[in-house]
């Protein structure tokens, strides 16, 4: 199962499951996502299913529709895209990738980390891997992963890295780098929110469950959450620390 995310501006506007072999995105009543907006066509774009796959396609809307900033006529979409329709967001969540991920991350499950762009990754590691880290190096074991840190904080886009350091639980003292555009933390169906890497920095939001996560002991409500270094974050029952490279 898969669903798209409604925001706006970081505000959390509904989540609409993609059940059928197509849902339609536009200002007309007749859509599934419908947003009424002027600036969205009556009939802007679809999400088709093809198997296991989901495609966005752009129907000729008079704004265009855009993946993570760019435009796009037809896209085989992955986990953790965002796709943008005027001035709202519509984050694509699977649940497949999700879940492929979290088996492949056994010991792990109950803290975190599903990477979108890095399932593959994931599930080519050893079962008894020592450790877990975001872009495995090309060797024959996974090495420790205060070694591969610092060779994964090193991003081409210019942008800052942060890191998670999961603080309670089975996984405390594992550590991880956040140099994606998008990192999803959580269990599924009990608590889920994301990471943005961003310009200005990092920010957490709620994605899924009842309650939203806690930073420094506050909920962080609806909104688009800023982090700050060595908050403290407290999600699915899991303490973890955000802190940014070099502090």
């Amino acid at each position: 199962m898969a669903k798209l995310i409604l925001t706006l501006d970081g505000a959390l506007l509904g989540e609409h499951d993609i059940d059928n072999d197509a849902l339609t995105i536009g200002r007309r009543p007749s859509n599934d996502v419908q947003i009424d907006n002027l600036a969205v066509s009556g009939n802007h774009a679809v999400v088709r299913v093809l198997g296991s796959d989901y495609f966005l396609e752009d129907l000729n809307s008079t704004n265009g529709t855009y993946i993570d900033g760019k435009p796009v006529k037809k896209h085989l979409l992955k986990h953790g895209d965002l796709i943008e329709v005027g001035k709202y967001q519509l984050r694509f969540v699977d649940e497949s990738a999700i879940a492929a991920g979290n088996a492949a991350e056994e010991d792990f499950e109950k803290t975190m980390i599903i990477r979108p762009a890095a399932v593959q990754a994931m599930t080519q590691q050893p079962e008894a891997a020592p450790a877990v880290t975001p872009e495995p190096p090309p060797a024959p074991q996974p090495a420790p992963i205060h070694e591969t840190a610092p060779q994964a904080a090193k991003p081409q886009d210019g942008l800052p890295v942060g890191h998670i350091q999961v603080l309670t639980g089975p996984s405390a003292g594992r550590e991880l780098v956040l140099n994606k555009s998008l990192t999803t933390l959580g269990k599924p169906g009990v608590q889920v929110a994301v990471i943005s890497r961003r310009p200005q920095g990092f920010f957490i939001t709620h994605v899924e469950g009842a309650n939203q996560p806690v930073v420094n002991g506050a909920s962080i409500g609806v909104q688009a959450h800023a982090l700050n270094d060595h908050d403290v974050i407290e999600l699915a029952g899991v303490k973890m620390e955000f802190f940014q490279a070099g502090n």
